[in-house]
């Protein structure tokens, strides 16, 4: 099953950020259930193949050639994180403004997964997606797609690191409880509290990671 998935989306000329075929379509196209079509798929998205929202679809995930032309090195978590903090918490009105029902159900989605994550590379996953979640909501394709390559740049074994030494039981209820705040205030339609939230979680994550209070 997952060997079809792959296949599909390696020879089916499926470039990142292209939808799959939905889960019926798949299943009639394998000749298996949805059901073993669904573990398939969530799989994949563990394994940062795949991105999924409720709602909208499956997508292939970015990779490093979706990177901007002449970008001749990775970013440093220095960079990443000063890219973060201009970009997520300013978008997060506009993700207020536009967020549908499907996307606040794939926020919770990616909170619940966050909760019940057991390591440090599971939490990145929900982690990643549960940011991503928040600029898909914004429907605004130059935003979603900036959001794709901050994605690809927590991607390198330097920012993965950073993570795995820095992640404790603690610190992961710390960061499930900012999500809570930041989803919370979405839900509430509260663009400044949504904001505030953001902006005070990714100076926790930092602090942590970098060391420093800017």
């Amino acid at each position: 099953m997952l060997k079809h998935l792959e296949e599909i989306i390696t020879t089916g000329g499926l470039k990142p950020g292209d939808r799959l075929p939905t889960e019926r379509d798949l299943a009639a196209a394998i000749g298996v259930g949805r059901a073993a079509v669904r573990a398939a798929l969530q799989d994949l998205e563990s394994r940062g193949i795949v991105l999924r929202h409720v709602g909208r679809g499956t997508f292939v995930a970015p990779n490093e050639t979706t990177l901007l032309d002449g970008v001749s090195h990775q970013p440093s978590p220095a960079e990443i994180m000063a890219s973060r903090l201009v970009l997520e918490p300013e978008l997060m009105s506009l993700a207020v403004a536009s967020a549908t029902g499907a996307d606040l159900e794939e926020m919770e989605r990616c909170l619940h997964g966050g909760e019940q994550a057991s390591s440090s590379e599971e939490f990145e996953r929900w982690d990643t997606a549960l940011h991503h979640s928040f600029s898909v909501a914004t429907h605004n394709s130059v935003l979603i797609g900036v959001s794709s390559l901050l994605i690809n740049a927590r991607r390198q074994p330097i920012w993965g690191g950073l993570k795995r030494r820095s992640f404790n039981p603690e610190r992961h209820r710390c960061y499930c409880t900012e999500h809570e705040q930041i989803v919370a205030a979405v839900r509430e339609r509260d663009p400044q509290g949504a904001r505030d939230a953001m902006r005070d979680h990714l100076h926790h994550v930092r602090r942590v990671l970098l060391g420093d209070h800017l």
